[in-house]
């Protein structure tokens, strides 16, 4: 690690934040954890400040709330902590029609997985480029790809941060900064049960949340675009998908998101 190495991690109190977290702190960087569990974020640093004697910052923030990206960037300009690393990685999601579920929740939903994601970019990415260095990493998902019927919002949500993150990584190709878009399939964290997704087809066989952090990590650190968690996934969205009819991969779709015995 050279001496540019402090990352901002949102969700970092669980999942795939958490092992993030870990994985920085075991090369030697310093850390900025985002998330709303302060018990939990206050563990987490005492943790990895006595194994590996890195600083690590603690920022308890709700980012379903619309100021929540701004009052993060505050506190870290007003400590003058410069992030070289941002990892966004909040983010949940839910099952069911969208006409039944609860629109606030959808509502929290899009202000996490989207809009808050969007203003801390849009905080720290001037900075990185000003200093012609810095790296992002956006946890997208496998279902930023497809339309997701029973998952609706979350299927879109994600179908964004996989566009805004390719996007952001061709204006900024020459200035010293990457922007990778992680985009797992299931993952074994909180956010199933949190999703109400215990019984659901596709989360059945889901990854650690440890492997899938490692490889998105060293995706970060390699300036990749785009990263799967199995070449499965690559082949699907690369070779597959483009050929199927629309229907058809509606149809797949839902079955991956129906319910166990139903």
């Amino acid at each position: 690690m050279n001496s540019h190495n402090r990352a901002l991690i949102t969700g970092a109190s669980g999942g795939i934040g958490m092992a993030l977290a870990r994985i920085h702190a075991s090369q030697g960087g310093d850390l900025v954890l985002v998330a709303r569990s302060e018990d939990k974020l206050n563990q987490l640093k005492e943790e990895l400040t006595s194994q590996y004697g890195v600083e690590v910052v603690v920022i308890i923030a709700d980012l379903s709330l619309p100021d929540a990206a701004d009052t993060v960037f505050r506190q870290t300009q007003n400590t003058d902590l410069q992030i070289d690393m941002l990892i966004n990685n909040a983010g949940f999601g839910g099952h069911g029609y969208f006409h039944q579920r609860d629109a606030a929740t959808e509502q929290s939903m899009i202000q996490v997985n989207i809009a808050s994601l969007t203003q801390l970019t849009h905080c720290y990415l001037p900075g990185m480029v000003s200093r012609g260095q810095g790296q992002i990493l956006n946890v997208s998902s496998i279902a930023s790809f497809f339309p997701g019927p029973l998952m609706a919002v979350y299927y879109a949500t994600k179908a964004y941060v996989t566009s805004f993150s390719l996007a952001l990584a061709e204006e900024v190709a020459d200035k010293g900064v990457t922007v990778t878009a992680l985009c797992p399939g299931p993952v074994d964290t909180g956010f199933i049960s949190t999703g109400q997704l215990d019984n659901v087809a596709v989360f059945q066989h889901a990854r650690s949340a440890e492997s899938v952090a490692r490889l998105g990590y060293q995706a970060m650190i390699r300036g990749r675009l785009v990263a799967f968690d199995h070449i499965k996934y690559r082949v699907l969205v690369n070779w597959i998908a483009p050929l199927l009819p629309r229907k058809l991969e509606l149809k797949l779709s839902r079955l991956a998101m129906e319910r166990q015995g139903k």
